[in-house]
């Protein structure tokens, strides 16, 4: 997901937000949500985390 995400949208504090809408089968899509932070060299996963909550925070 890091190397191909389908957004990337500001985060708190510096943090870039990579995110991907992820289809686990049935009826439920969820946006997996992966806090990086970019100054660092390598890059820093903070947390990484799925919800369902779409329409809160993925960016049209």
């Amino acid at each position: 997901m890091l190397n191909s995400p389908e957004q990337i949208v500001p985060g708190h504090g510096g943090t870039r937000v990579y995110q991907s809408r992820l289809d686990l089968g049935g009826s439920s899509t969820y946006l997996l949500r992966a806090v990086v932070d970019d100054s660092a060299d390598p890059a820093v996963v903070v947390t990484v985390y799925r919800t369902s909550k779409l329409a809160k925070y993925w960016r049209t």
